[in-house]
């Protein structure tokens, strides 16, 4: 049995150090691979593809059974992805084994999420493992293989052995923190969340099983908010960082009169929110679904936050907005500035990590003023009101409404 050297008693989040000690241990290896010290973040760990894809039929969950063997009943094409990698098509569900697998210790559970490029490029990502009933939770003690469910929604993409599109979070004991937790911590240690420069009075903190995010819809001098994907996209390389051009993938959004736009079904949109947030290092957060029937906008997938996301230890810098991946359900939406759109969970680290998001990883993201993703050239964008602050995140909302967030790493 593997066992990993924990805190007694405590609970939290798995930092860094944790994350390499579990390495060393085997609790995560993979196989005949070496894993590399870029993989891992301040909490979360990057899940790299493996040699072939499948191209598949349809979705799956094992149950009872093994991955391996269910996808014996739905495979219709099997692709090569070392050296130049293979194309996937929009619309189509791919499976790939990934190179990481995991021996988890009783009490050890794993969740994974996409990469905040991955959301911010239409590609839709989930983990399966082993009889399980369940998408991107990993139970405590499992031990066995991981797999990655691809789908390209909006363009199709090339994808290489290797490439990290997905990241695994560890976590051990009861980690997420009650709204009067998140309003104390906000007022008594590290503000969290910021507005027009300023921290949020507590009081003024939208809670409710965790804390609420709106949008940006005033946008820049010239009234862009965001960018809607094109149609009959080129082909977009995840495996090449700022070489895109962006007008062959989007077009520009501006708002109407009234700060606000109308969403159209068949598109894809990147947004920003209103506010900015911080992440300090005894925090992780994440992107989490909520339920329609309340009358709240539901998202649908989540996103990591890892602690150091928007967070200067001098004060310099007050918080990172998100970038939100938002696309309406079957008829035009309309949406206004303002409007709450997203929440975030906030979860304890079980200790503060040794790195943290932004200079110490060299992120992408941490002072980003544009939506884009890393994989496309940014164009320069100046804001209605002159603040510098813009950052990332995003994540799927509501009945009407879909909003993705996949922020903690790049």
């Amino acid at each position: 049995m593997v066992v990993l050297d924990l805190p007694a008693g405590r609970s939290g989040v798995l930092p860094n150090q944790y994350i390499e000690a579990a390495i060393t241990a085997g609790a995560i290896d993979a196989g005949g691979y070496t894993i590399p010290q870029q993989s891992v973040q301040p909490a979360s760990l990057d899940l790299r593809l493996g040699e072939v894809a499948y191209r598949i039929r349809c979705s799956f969950l094992p149950g009872k059974a093994t991955v391996e063997r269910r996808v014996k009943d739905y495979i219709i094409d099997e692709l090569d992805l070392r050296r130049e990698g293979a194309v996937l098509e929009t619309k189509l569900p791919y499976l790939i084994p990934l190179k990481e697998r995991l021996t988890l210790p009783p009490g050890v559970r794993a969740k994974a999420n996409p990469k905040s490029s991955t959301g911010r490029a239409d590609v839709f990502t989930r983990v399966i493992t082993d009889e399980s009933s369940r998408f991107d939770e990993v139970a405590s003690g499992y031990s066995g293989n991981l797999y990655l469910e691809v789908v390209p929604l909006s363009f199709p993409v090339r994808v290489r052995e290797g490439l990290s599109l997905n990241q695994l979070r560890l976590s051990v004991g009861s980690t997420v923190l009650t709204d009067d937790e998140i309003r104390a911590f906000h007022r008594d240690q590290q503000p969290i969340l910021f507005s027009g420069g300023f921290a949020v009075h507590d009081e003024g903190m939208a809670l409710s099983g965790g804390l609420f995010l709106s949008l940006d819809l005033r946008g820049d001098a010239d009234g862009r908010v965001g960018y809607r994907s094109r149609g009959s996209a080129p082909l977009l390389d995840l495996s090449k960082v700022g070489m895109a051009e962006p007008e062959a993938f989007w077009e520009a959004v501006r708002r109407e009169d009234g700060d606000r736009i109308v969403l159209d079904p068949r598109s894809f949109y990147l947004l920003m929110s209103h506010e900015a947030v911080t992440i300090p290092p005894e925090l992780a957060a994440e992107m989490t679904a909520y339920d329609p029937t309340s009358g709240e906008l539901r998202t649908h997938y989540a996103g990591f936050f890892d602690p150091g996301f928007g967070y200067d230890p001098a004060s310099q810098l007050r918080g990172s907005t998100a970038a939100l991946e938002v696309r309406a359900h079957d008829v035009p939406f309309v949406i206004e500035h303002g409007q709450r759109v997203c929440k975030l969970n906030f979860e304890r680290m079980l200790e503060p990590p040794t790195l943290l998001y932004g200079r110490d990883i060299g992120s992408n993201y941490q002072h980003q003023t544009e939506t884009l993703g890393k994989h496309f050239r940014h164009p320069e964008r100046v804001d209605a009101d002159s603040r510098k602050v813009r950052g990332h995140a995003g994540r799927e909302v509501g009945d009407q409404l879909d909003l993705y967030a996949a922020p903690g790493s790049d």
